[in-house]
């Protein structure tokens, strides 16, 4: 059998962080960045911020700066991940199941490493991944371009086509399976609709989404 590995989003997977993030760009930094335009959270969701700006600035021009965008962005991120996220219910028990396995996990996330390091740290995750991929630590475009995933699997020594990804955004789905990479849509109810189409399956629960994935470690199959 060849070596599988399992490379997790970490907004709306790991962490219920997407319940907040969409909340506030809904109500909060879209009005502010874009007040002239009505701008749906869709469009920006599993997209890094730095790269957000760049779209809002290209689609519809911007009332801020990019300094100042930025700002806004970090001072909301510090709230949502140090004090309010919680983590995916059963996750300590998924690593330990793809330990067991022997399978790598990666995250891959459009969130910059600052963020990510303080969810592993709340969580007790510092040791718990083979590789933690942030697309501003990249040299290539972010999600949704399947250039994240296809470097991802590098680093935990697989093809694409050996991976698997738990996203739950439409972009972050689209790069997934841009890059080869077998998928799981993990749906929450923050987001209002997203294509998961390209998924090779779609769950509802940390139930489904544990049996889907230790399907995948075990046999190279997903269940639904």
């Amino acid at each position: 059998m060849s070596q599988r590995a399992v490379l997790f989003d970490m907004d709306g997977v790991i962490v219920d962080s997407e319940d907040y993030w969409v909340a506030a760009e809904r109500e909060e930094l879209l009005p502010a960045v874009v007040p002239d335009h009505d701008v749906a959270v869709s469009e920006v969701t599993g997209l890094n911020y730095r790269e957000i700006y760049d779209y809002l600035e290209r689609e519809y021009g911007t009332a801020v700066t990019r300094e100042e965008f930025i700002e806004r962005f970090e001072a909301v991120a510090r709230g949502i991940y140090a004090d309010r996220v919680a983590l995916l219910e059963g996750f300590h028990g998924i690593l330990a199941d793809l330990e067991e396995r022997e399978v790598p996990v990666a995250i891959v996330s459009s969130s910059p490493h600052d963020w990510i390091d303080v969810v592993r740290e709340r969580f007790d995750l510092t040791d718990a991944f083979d590789a933690v991929v942030s697309a501003e630590g990249i040299d290539g475009p972010g999600k949704p371009d399947p250039y994240i995933y296809e470097h991802a699997a590098e680093l935990v020594g697989v093809a694409p086509e050996d991976a698997l990804a738990v996203e739950d955004s439409g972009h972050g789905v689209a790069a997934a399976a841009a890059a080869g990479v077998h998928t799981v849509a993990y749906r929450i109810a923050a987001h209002d609709n997203p294509d998961l189409s390209p998924a090779d399956a779609v769950v509802d629960s940390p139930e489904e989404l544990r049996k889907t994935v230790l399907a995948y470690a075990d046999r190279g199959a997903l269940e639904n």
